[in-house]
């Protein structure tokens, strides 16, 4: 079950997110080869398999992203994981989000105060 499952997930994912799962992949294993930490250890910080580090360094989109955040945060490394859609580096949203920006701004009108009812006593 898990090969027809593995195989239909890797066939539904696009060409580009494989390429930047494989390089994220390969940053994380780059990242841990140069802090000098063997798998086995990564694993365990991360409370994962080596199984599972193995197939998050290869860029194997079937792992969760929390298992890759998890072991981004093991690596010293979250913080940046907060930043990948944030608004300062969304280009497109922006050019987007200013086509619809009004042409001109009115004020509301102001409606003129009533004036008081009399009560009819005198």
């Amino acid at each position: 079950m898990n090969v027809i499952r593995r195989a239909r997930s890797s066939s539904q994912t696009p060409v580009p997110v494989t390429r930047t799962l494989r390089k994220l992949g390969h940053d994380i294993r780059d990242a841990r080869r140069r802090r000098r930490i063997p798998v086995a250890i990564l694993a365990e910080r991360a409370s994962i398999s080596r199984v599972t580090l193995n197939k998050v360094e290869k860029g194997d989109p079937g792992v969760a992203v929390g298992t890759y955040a998890t072991i981004l945060f093991a690596l010293g490394m979250a913080d940046r994981l907060a930043d990948v859609a944030d608004p300062r580096h969304d280009a497109i949203g922006r050019e987007l989000e200013e086509e619809h920006l009004p042409k001109r701004i009115r004020l509301a009108r102001r409606q003129k105060p009533s004036k008081p009812k009399s009560t009819g006593a005198r």
